[in-house]
């Protein structure tokens, strides 16, 4: 039979099938977990000053840059700037918060590790670290600013803001559309307002027996009527030049100057058409030579 342990045995026999119950060895970890909390306490503290101390640095770093862009006019590079710099001390900060809590961390391994796994967010954020370099090189070269009128393929309007991730117009209709950095600046770019000055032309066809006057004497009239515009600009004058000629009419290219902006271009188009009509109106109506 057997041999059977007293009670008083410090062996404890293991029966089949049943589960012992020993939390002594759960309660000494959570204890030694305890210890090590409290011993690190000084350390957690002094990380939180680290990183309060950082953050307001960040933030006070990310204002001058904001304000010196400003006072150079580049409001936009500035915020672009700003974010980025303040985002890189916090990154500091936390850093050197996490060395002081845990001295055996090595900073440089850390470093190391965050560079490894930066290639895998590289592939898994290209479009978005694309579209933020190609925003700050257009930020930096200036092709463009707010306010600028710019065509992009079949989009055209007024900048309203260049973000990080994209370019914002707002089109001639009242229309809001956002076309992504990388995009803009792998593709050609119309800049309807990169000067002060921009040429608008409009061709009239007139048929031969309908006008009273020889052709240079219609490109006279036309160019009067259009210089008579209170906003066509008188250098470089406005031009009337016979273009085209058919058996039975001659087109008339009418040429002027105005100020680079769309609406005032529109108004002053309109203008000129109608002063072109009264004009050549006028000619109809005197009698023929004989």
């Amino acid at each position: 039979m057997a041999e059977q342990k007293g009670i008083g045995s410090d062996a404890i026999q293991d029966l089949p099938q049943q589960i012992d119950y020993d939390l002594s060895m759960a309660v000494e970890r959570f204890d030694s977990w305890v210890d090590g909390a409290i011993r690190l306490l000084p350390n957690i503290f002094l990380a939180l000053v680290v990183m309060i101390l950082f953050y307001g640095l960040a933030v006070l770093i990310r204002w001058l840059v904001q304000r010196q862009s400003i006072r150079r006019g580049r409001h936009n590079l500035g915020r672009m700037l700003g974010s980025f710099s303040k985002w890189a001390v916090i990154l500091s900060g936390f850093l050197l918060a996490a060395t002081i809590v845990l001295p055996t961390l090595n900073p440089g391994d850390l470093i190391a590790g965050l560079g490894v796994s930066s290639v895998a967010i590289g592939f898994a954020f290209k479009d978005i670290l694309q579209n933020w370099l190609a925003g700050l090189l257009i930020l930096l070269r200036q092709p463009f600013e707010v306010d600028d009128q710019i065509k992009v393929d079949s989009h055209e309007g007024t900048v309203e803001q260049i973000e990080t991730r994209a370019t914002i117009i707002k089109t001639y209709d009242g229309q809001r559309i956002l076309i992504p950095n990388s995009y803009i600046y792998t593709h050609a770019v119309i800049v309807k307002t990169a000067y002060e000055k921009r040429r608008s032309q409009y061709d009239i066809n007139i048929n031969y027996d309908n006008s009273a006057n020889s052709i240079g004497e219609t490109c006279e009239r036309i160019r009067g009527a259009i210089a008579e515009v209170a906003e066509v600009e008188t250098n470089p004058p406005p031009e009337a030049l016979a273009w085209d000629l058919t058996e039975d009419k001659v087109t008339i290219r009418a040429r002027w100057w105005t100020n680079s902006h769309r609406t005032n271009m529109s108004r002053v188009r309109a203008a000129v058409i109608n002063a072109i009509r009264q004009v050549l109106d006028q000619g109809r109506t005197e009698p023929k030579p004989h």
